[in-house]
């Protein structure tokens, strides 16, 4: 049986911290990062490429407001549609060249994934996802009080709008991107965390807010019997005490240990929290390995000379 992989790309991925996202920019990141993957898109494996939008659905909520006297505003639910549509046919595209340039037959194809969550889901009394740019103290003040945005310090002195986050409850279309997959296509899914819908009576009705790709990866990964998970962002591995002279690197730890630190406050809300999170989850519901690491580090990983590895139990 071939081996099925979800891969998330991280925000580094496609993004770089510094940068004004351009869409050459943007290109040039996730061409990068899929030449990493080459060797895994390049196989006989089942994968599924799921991914973040934080700064292009800021951008997107930019556009919006700004345009709100000419225009009529974006739900939320529309803007994270109009970023897989987009974000999706970006990686389409580059994949869709890479294989041409390695000769390499394969199809790609992007789902249009819409995920459900419980509206009385806790996150939306108290928004937890930063999205878009940073503001410094005058500009988030600004941004606030004109446009009625909750800012929240990231950074010292550094602010960024805060969104409700609920937790994914089940994949929509989980069903038909495990068909895809079956079929040897290259499938992106699940972009920006998915779309977030509820049933209202007979009907499926959009809601204002952003779910968190990680865990929409894990819920995927786990619906489509998917054997790894591997979680690229921008460290070659997770660490206890990061950024602190105790700093140490993890390697391999079980699910029950990774839910321990979680208990225990290790890991910042905002960064390795929900990767962690979401890794051990996947475990727990019958995955066989989750890899958290780099673009630049994914080969060396999944070989098992890299990367932090959350499995059922050491071996």
């Amino acid at each position: 049986m071939r081996e099925t992989l979800v891969i998330a790309l991280g925000g580094n991925s496609i993004t770089r911290p510094g940068e004004l996202g351009t869409i050459p920019e943007q290109f040039a990141h996730t061409a990068e990062t899929l030449r990493r993957l080459k060797p895994l898109l390049c196989s006989d494996c089942g994968i599924v490429l799921t991914h973040g939008n934080g700064p292009q659905i800021g951008n997107i909520l930019i556009r919006s407001e700004e345009g709100g006297r000419r225009v009529p505003r974006l739900p939320f639910d529309t803007c994270v549609s109009d970023s897989q549509g987009g974000m999706g046919y970006m990686i389409q595209r580059l994949t869709y060249e890479l294989f041409r340039q390695a000769d390499w037959r394969r199809d790609v194809v992007t789902v249009i994934t819409m995920v459900e969550v419980d509206s009385n889901d806790p996150d939306f009394a108290h928004p937890s996802k930063p999205i878009g740019e940073f503001y410094d103290l005058g500009h988030a003040v600004a941004m606030q009080a004109n446009n009625g945005w909750f800012l929240q310090e990231i950074l010292p002195g550094q602010f960024r709008r805060v969104v409700p986050s609920p937790r994914p409850v089940r994949i929509i279309e989980e069903d038909a991107i495990a068909r895809l997959v079956d079929a040897g296509m290259v499938v992106i899914a699940c972009g920006g965390g998915g779309i977030p819908v509820e049933w209202k009576g007979g009907h499926l009705v959009g809601v204002e807010g952003v779910i968190d790709k990680d865990f929409s990866s894990s819920l995927l990964a786990s619906g489509i019997g998917a054997h790894r998970l591997v979680i690229l962002t921008s460290v070659e591995r997770a660490a206890l005490h990061y950024g602190q002279p105790n700093q140490q690197w993890l390697d391999t730890i079980t699910a029950a240990e990774g839910r321990a630190l979680l208990g225990s406050g290790e890991f910042p809300a905002g960064s390795m929290w929900p990767k962690i999170d979401a890794a051990v989850s996947f475990v727990e519901h019958g995955g066989r390995e989750c890899i958290i690491t780099s673009a630049e580090h994914v080969e060396r990983a999944l070989e098992g000379r890299a990367g932090t590895h959350i499995v059922p139990e050491k071996p």
